[in-house]
């Protein structure tokens, strides 16, 4: 991960650089807050039921970024009455231990949602893995099967990022229908998904990636635009058009080691439009509905 050029941290604005007073901030903790007290009921229904909802998180990693996020779900789930197994296999775990402890998951009935953690060890592949996580507890979306399912519009959960892509704008009054969107970024847990998502709803959508060239001349023509490539800064004001929609995805460790987006956020300010910030935009949503659709599952066990 990389920091943003000194001075020019999201946040501190630079003296030569003042936001534009039509650019609005889609912030994502009011809709988070709201998803996590609807988390909160249904998980306490569903316990007096005898239907305690549980997430369990398969850990082969030591990454320290991975190691925070499963904190941060862990802690949120069971604050909310959400019962949250972690299942740490150690870094060097053989893609054979791996995949034998999500066939056993998948099978208890205890367990509502899985979700496999990456970074995975050398040679372990999540695509294969996740294949083991049946659909039913694939509350990340990680299933091959549950992202054919979602490229064909059937139903299945969604990746939860891309899920909190479309949840936000929803939330902010962005309908996507009739709306030109950019999706920079094509992985299978982000990129690609948030762009059949909005397709779905009716937005002509284009993906760029690391081998488009001129990007700024793609994304200049955005209504929405959607940024998740782990690269901090990579937006500036030149990429986006005035009045664009601008989500944020990119969560990255600047030199200070605070969080950063993909997106220049000082920079982009300059123009009329609207930014998610980072944090507090797409990250809270994210973990709000992966516990949203773990609730949902144990749902469907009554």
């Amino acid at each position: 991960m990389t920091g943003t050029p000194a001075g020019n941290t999201p946040g501190n604005t630079p003296e030569n650089t003042t936001a534009h007073p039509g650019h609005r901030v889609l912030d994502g903790t009011a809709r988070a807050r709201d998803l996590r007290a609807g988390v909160q009921a249904e998980a306490a229904a569903l316990t007096l039921l005898g239907v305690p909802p549980t997430l369990a998180v398969v850990v082969a990693t030591d990454d320290e970024g991975a190691g925070w996020y499963v904190r941060s779900v862990s802690g949120a789930a069971r604050r909310l009455g959400v019962a949250c197994e972690v299942v740490d296999l150690g870094a060097s775990a053989a893609p054979e231990l791996i995949e034998a402890t999500l066939a056993r998951l998948s099978s208890d009935d205890r367990v509502h949602g899985i979700l496999l953690q990456t970074p995975l060890p050398d040679g372990a592949r999540v695509e294969q893995l996740a294949a083991s996580i049946v659909p039913e507890k694939d509350v990340d979306g990680a299933n091959p099967l549950s992202a054919g399912r979602l490229a064909a519009g059937l139903p299945a959960y969604p990746p939860a990022t891309a899920a909190a892509v479309l949840d936000l704008l929803d939330h902010h009054g962005v309908e996507p229908a009739g709306r030109t969107a950019v999706v920079v970024g094509r992985s299978p847990a982000v990129g690609r998904p948030t762009a059949q998502l909005l397709l779905q709803r009716d937005a002509t959508v284009q993906i760029c990636h690391r081998h488009t060239k001129d990007l700024a001349a793609h994304t200049r023509t955005a209504d929405i635009l959607v940024v998740a490539v782990g690269r901090a800064g990579l937006i500036r004001a030149e990429h986006v058009a005035d009045g664009a929609v601008v989500v944020d995805v990119g969560t990255n460790t600047a030199s200070d080691g605070s969080l950063v987006g993909d997106v220049d956020a000082a920079d982009v300010a300059r123009r009329p439009g609207a930014l998610t910030p980072v944090p507090g935009g797409v990250g809270p949503v994210t973990t709000a509905l992966l516990l949203t659709h773990t609730v949902r599952s144990a749902r469907a066990q009554v």
